[in-house]
């Protein structure tokens, strides 16, 4: 499990703030289409950005309700949306909420679903507590769309081969939309949107990955802290050097249940 450090933290907080991962927020959103006092649930709600959009989307007639495991991230969560009283936080798992059946209009999931190991009994859960109609929006990186420059190319991809052991799936969006109509939902459609990044963004997604990705493969212990700082410094000097390319794609899958 990846332990935050303090300068982590900053970066991170950070990224979610930031122009790309705001925007792939809002594409979410967006797909929802909530609409005035609709009661919608934040599954895996992290640290609550998404909540908080939700919770002004549905007025003080609907409610949003975020469901997060862990207590960091539910007390990061109520204080991002302080003063909005048409939001509640839970503790629970995607597998086994603790919600009664047919509770939601809507569902929304942002990068949760790609560490889920059961999705179908997640899905079996969302399509449980929706409402006839309900509508479910789930968004993942599909992690094989991965492309990332270094002139070392076999220690990035010994970095990346590390990284991956903190996913269950590396292609979450290439197996949804099948499972999600094995669910019992019907399937609506898919968006992509791509990230890329040349500069190195100080809010970005990369800026945000390099930080974690470093962190975590020298917690493993499979780098030192060293080899790990190696790694990053590379991609700092790529960028100063104008020989940076990172890009990515989040994948929105849409559903309704009929």
């Amino acid at each position: 499990m990846l332990v935050f450090d303090e300068e982590t933290t900053r970066v991170l907080d950070n990224a979610y703030r930031g122009r790309e991962i705001t925007a792939r927020r809002l594409a979410n959103l967006d797909a929802l289409a909530p609409a005035p006092g609709d009661k919608i649930l934040d599954l895996g709600c992290g640290n609550g950005l998404m909540t908080s959009e939700l919770s002004r989307a549905v007025g003080p007639k609907g409610h949003v309700t975020g469901l997060d495991p862990s207590t960091d991230m539910r007390t990061s969560a109520a204080k991002h949306c302080a003063g909005q009283t048409n939001v509640t936080f839970v503790e629970g798992m995607a597998d086994d909420m603790p919600f009664e059946d047919q509770s939601f209009d809507g569902a929304v999931s942002v990068q949760v679903f790609e560490y889920i190991p059961d999705i179908p009994a997640a899905l079996a859960e969302v399509q449980r507590v929706l409402k006839p109609g309900g509508r479910l929006v789930i968004g993942d990186m599909h992690w094989d769309t991965l492309a990332w420059y270094s002139p070392h190319r076999e220690r990035m991809q010994h970095v990346l081969g590390i990284w991956d052991g903190h996913l269950a799936h590396r292609e979450t969006p290439a197996h949804l939309p099948q499972m999600m109509r094995d669910a019992g939902f019907t399937f609506d459609g898919v968006h992509q949107i791509p990230f890329w990044d040349t500069r190195l963004k100080p809010d970005g997604t990369t800026m945000m990955l390099l930080n974690l990705i470093e962190a975590f493969v020298g917690q493993t212990g499979a780098l030192t802290e060293q080899e790990a700082h190696d790694w990053a410094q590379e991609q700092h000097d790529l960028a100063t050097q104008g020989r940076f390319f990172f890009s990515i794609s989040h994948f929105i899958c849409i559903a309704h249940k009929p």
